[in-house]
């Protein structure tokens, strides 16, 4: 007769096994984000269009943030567009630097904290995961695409690359999925990530300053309202909360490094 009490424990070590850091594979991680953008994008732009609604949400947002007192977009996005040799720069970082240091995070998290690797990108999938949500219920229309207003659209007035009003972008990025702030959401963790693992103080510092400095570019250029980016940030608290509870622990706890199972563990797990 079977032991009843025989297969749970058996479960609880299977469940057990997943939640400890493992070495990444460089073939299944490049996999693993070529599908996750894919299927990020797909969703992200299936969204219906809701223009009437984007705008009535992005009025509502304006509203909010004048009875706040705190609805300085416009201020910004003037005052600095004036200025071209400082305007032009935030365009391309707008276009280019979400991608970029994201990457560049990953592959130095791969390179050097393989073992913290696994949980903190699961951090950025968590956050990224919950803000489609906000993409596909809550349209919301930009600053520069609102109507009734005098936001300038930078990128458009400068003609930068990626501007959002090129026809090559209309075509493949939904212009009404502004809240939650992705740039927030990705650049504070990556700042979160430098700041605690980089070793030398200048580059914690660099840390700190890149999603400050995103903060500014993305109100500058007339892409988000603030409450945006605070969008952002409760997604990525929700990404840091899954991986709490999934590990155990903070993803900047976990062991710098983890050695390979030895075959011998691996034979013992194989069926006899």
């Amino acid at each position: 007769m079977t032991d009843k009490h025989t297969e749970p424990p058996s479960r609880d070590r299977r469940l057990g096994a997943l939640r400890v850091p493992r070495r990444p594979r460089i073939w299944f991680e490049l996999l693993l984000i070529a599908i996750s953008y894919g299927v990020y994008s797909m969703i992200r732009n299936a969204a219906p269009t809701r223009e009437e609604q984007a705008q009535e949400n992005a009025q509502w947002i304006w509203d909010l943030e004048k009875s706040l007192g705190l609805a300085f977009e416009r201020a910004v996005n003037h005052g600095i567009e004036a200025v071209t040799w400082l305007i032009v720069p935030m365009n391309y970082y707008y276009a280019t630097l979400h991608f970029i240091v994201t990457i560049g995070v990953l592959v130095w998290l791969f390179r050097w904290h393989p073992g913290r690797y696994g949980a903190t990108r699961l951090v950025l999938f968590a956050t990224t995961g919950v803000a489609l949500i906000g993409y596909y219920f809550y349209p919301l229309a930009p600053p520069r695409l609102m109507e009734g207003m005098d936001f300038i659209d930078t990128g458009q007035v400068y003609q930068t690359w990626g501007s959002f009003q090129s026809e090559s972008m209309q075509s493949v990025s939904n212009q009404y999925a502004a809240m939650p702030s992705m740039h927030i959401g990705w650049s504070v963790w990556c700042g979160i990530t430098i700041a605690v693992l980089a070793r030398p103080l200048w580059v914690k510092i660099l840390g700190v300053l890149y999603p400050t400095l995103t903060l500014l570019v993305i109100v500058a250029t007339a892409n988000h309202f603030w409450l945006d980016a605070v969008g952002g940030l409760i997604c990525l608290g929700f990404g840091y909360a899954v991986v709490r509870l999934w590990y155990g622990s903070s993803p900047y706890r976990l062991p710098r490094r983890v050695a390979p199972p030895p075959p011998a563990a691996e034979a013992a797990q194989s069926p006899s």
